[in-house]
């Protein structure tokens, strides 16, 4: 299938509003892509499919996610923001035949990133903060941070987002845990080489 045909699938799947977003994150991600000398195609398509299941039922997403054999830990039980990036994957993967590990794994980790991260992964967490429709306070800081590093980028909104889950009293994710600490500790070995 062509991306054309992909973007008719997910239209049905969602709000006008989703639909956007979803084509903002697939161009920005592209942009990205070019920026970092990653696989524009791919990150054309995991942009366009990241949040393919975003809008079905609680239950529905879970039904998928159970179906594929995947267990939620305790964190995600309780985080049902959290149940589109798996289940989206497991969609992808189950439901249109995509098998591309790079691609799977950007879906599923857009929300909380990961240690050892793809190129691709990477460019999907970001470009999902970063797309072109996105009006938070601090976006335009992100966009700077991400035309200069990926990792900056994700360090910035990674800052957001713990603040707003603890100031809710919500469990962060063990990756997003992960994610963070790798990057913390990649970039303090690379200050103390120099």
């Amino acid at each position: 299938m062509n991306i054309e045909e992909y973007k008719q699938i997910i239209k049905p799947m969602m709000s006008e509003q989703r639909y956007n977003h979803c084509i903002n994150v697939s161009k920005e991600a592209v942009k990205l892509a070019k920026r970092y000398g990653g696989d524009e195609s791919k990150a054309e398509l995991a942009g366009v499919l990241h949040d393919i299941t975003k809008e079905l039922p609680k239950e529905e997403q879970l039904q998928i996610i159970s179906e594929s054999g995947i267990i939620l830990d305790d964190t995600q039980k309780n985080a049902p923001k959290l149940w589109h990036s798996i289940s989206g994957s497991a969609y992808v993967n189950n439901k249109l035949n995509i098998n591309d590990a790079d691609i799977l794994n950007a879906i599923r980790y857009h929300t909380t990133g990961r240690a050892g991260m793809s190129l691709l992964e990477k460019i999907i967490f970001i470009a999902d903060y970063t797309s072109a429709e996105r009006t938070y306070k601090g976006v335009k800081t992100m966009r700077k941070k991400s035309r200069k590093s990926l990792e900056e980028a994700m360090l910035y909104g990674f800052k957001f987002t713990f603040c707003d889950l603890a100031s809710r009293e919500l469990a962060i994710h063990p990756d997003e845990l992960f994610c963070y600490n790798e990057i913390v500790s990649n970039k303090q070995a690379k200050g103390s080489s120099k």
